[in-house]
């Protein structure tokens, strides 16, 4: 496809897209493509930097202009990279499909997007296809990213541990605040500024005993990939405030699982 009717595409769903060629940084070279939301006097629009080689390997491959979502797809020299770009609630949005799943379709994008384990209680419930891409139905109430699962059995989660107005946030982005949050389980990790994926025990104490400098950073404890159970209001804002009556297990979807997550600039 050229520039024109990449941008062309876009304002089927409502959107303004500028397409040009990357700016060169001044360390390193350019990504080949970048995908971003850009904001000028006019609002925001979809920001896409494509190196001039590989315009004619992006395409839109599906338009859902009633759903004002689009499936643009980039071939590389690593494969194919698909991004769900749409409007949700309040704003436009991209995100990178996981390469693994076959997807064609802005409806099977919606579905990559979804953790493993939100589709099998789909598929247990018996939830309508047509109800399955609304941001609640009887498996899950969804706000941006995050999927909160009605937990069966309330028990399991240990109440004693709740924290109020606690946030949750997949990195850089801006938090979505909960007014009672449960973490339990995981893997006890260390975590620091030079660490900040964390560290275990073990690993600490051997890096500890090469460099001895090291005990002098500031290490905090966590739990790496713990369960996370959330309770009440979870605010965020850009998001309509969603109301949790009863404990829901947080799950992310799966964007963080493609390797084109690295084209994609825009974080929630």
């Amino acid at each position: 496809m050229s520039m024109q009717s990449i941008e062309r595409q876009f304002t089927r769903i409502g959107a303004r897209a500028k397409v040009h060629p990357p700016i060169a940084r001044r360390w390193g070279t350019a990504p080949e493509v970048s995908i971003d939301i850009g904001n000028d006097a006019e609002g925001e629009f979809f920001d896409l930097a494509i190196q001039p080689k590989l315009v004619a390997e992006t395409q839109v491959i599906d338009v859902q202009p009633s759903m004002r979502h689009l499936l643009l797809m980039s071939r590389q020299d690593d494969g194919k990279h698909k991004f769900l770009c749409g409007h949700d609630e309040r704003h436009w949005f991209v995100a990178a499909v996981p390469e693994r799943a076959s997807v064609s379709s802005v409806k099977t994008a919606f579905d990559a997007l979804k953790p493993t384990a939100v589709r099998a209680l789909e598929t247990r419930l018996g939830v309508k296809p047509r109800k399955r891409n609304r941001r609640r139905n009887a498996a899950f109430i969804r706000q941006g990213e995050w999927f909160f699962v009605p937990v069966e059995n309330s028990s399991f989660v240990d109440e004693r541990l709740a924290l109020r107005n606690e946030p949750i946030s997949r990195g850089g982005g801006k938090p979505h605040m909960c007014e009672e949050v449960v973490r339990q389980g995981g893997q006890l990790v260390y975590v620091s500024n030079q660490y900040p994926n964390g560290v275990t025990e073990i690993q600490r104490r051997q890096m500890i005993s090469r460099r001895p400098e090291l005990r002098h950073l500031h290490w905090v404890a966590q739990r790496r990939n713990p369960s996370v159970f959330v309770r009440g209001r979870v605010r965020h804002p850009d998001h309509k405030t969603i109301i949790l009556s009863g404990w829901h297990q947080v799950m992310m979807n799966t964007e963080n699982e493609s390797i084109a997550m690295r084209h994609v600039a825009f974080i929630d």
